[in-house]
């Protein structure tokens, strides 16, 4: 699977026009199956499938760890785009953790606006626990580390990154995905593969801006610490405050914003 593909274009510059190749970033839907049942559509950037479906369900709610027996691609489900169906099978007297009644559509800019109502963007989780202590500079080198890993952005210019490292600055995984919640779900979907939970001592670092619903994806995942290179959202902020986590922003050596939980960055 290529994140990108190359295509010819027209490149105005100063007047003149050029014809040139550019590498453009891939979108393509996903639908994800628990058992025989569709439950979401995501637009994503193919690659990692296993992961993003392990994540997207147990960051809403829909799976716990340990839940989760098998994924597969169903390449009968959809003879034009085999690689664009992926099913995950539970174990044995394994159930959904969530009514699944409501389908889930994300966009590769929006992860929630599909969810039927107001009550349906909240999953429930309790508050993070207490540490653990993160260093400024830490941050800030995890940040260099993630973006240096950020290949697909470097040929395109359009994909997102997450980045999952332990509380000392040792990188766990890098994901990239035209949606930013894709991504998230990525690492946090390899996470709960390779069985690293509990990840109530981790960090999670963003490339673009902070949303709730990371900060929610972040939580579910008991990861305390957030972090992006751009800003958060009201509702992000407020949402870390209320959930005991750091939440921080413009996170660009040597300065950070942290918006919650400052009494974790030293």
């Amino acid at each position: 699977m290529h994140q990108s593909i190359s295509r010819t274009i027209t490149k105005i510059d100063g007047g003149k026009r050029i014809e040139s190749r550019d590498d453009i970033a891939v979108e393509e839907p996903c639908e994800i199956r628990l058992g025989d049942e569709a439950v979401a559509v995501t637009m994503r950037t193919p690659g990692h499938d296993a992961e993003l479906a392990a994540g997207f369900l147990f960051s809403e709610g829909v799976v716990a760890a340990g839940d989760i027996a098998a994924i597969s691609h169903c390449p009968d489900a959809d003879e034009l785009h085999p690689d664009n169906v992926v099913e995950v099978r539970l174990g044995p007297g394994k159930r959904p953790r969530r009514d699944l009644r409501r389908h889930f559509f994300a966009s590769s800019s929006c992860g929630i606006c599909g969810k039927a109502t107001i009550e349906a963007i909240h999953v429930n989780a309790p508050p993070a626990l207490p540490g653990p202590m993160v260093s400024a500079a830490s941050l800030a080198s995890m940040m260099e580390c993630m973006s240096q890993r950020q290949d697909g952005f470097a040929a395109t210019g359009g994909l997102h990154a997450a980045g999952l490292f332990d509380a000392a600055g040792n990188l766990r995984a890098v994901r990239e995905d035209v949606g930013r919640h894709n991504a998230v779900d990525k690492v946090i979907g390899r996470a709960l593969l390779e069985e690293w939970f509990p990840l109530d001592d981790h960090v999670l670092l963003v490339s673009g801006r902070t949303s709730f619903e990371i900060v929610q994806k972040a939580l579910v995942a008991r990861i305390p610490v957030v972090a992006g290179v751009s800003a958060p959202s009201s509702l992000a902020v407020a949402f870390a405050a209320e959930s005991n986590m750091t939440l921080i922003g413009f996170l660009r050596r040597p300065t950070m914003n942290v918006y919650a939980g400052a009494e974790r960055v030293v």
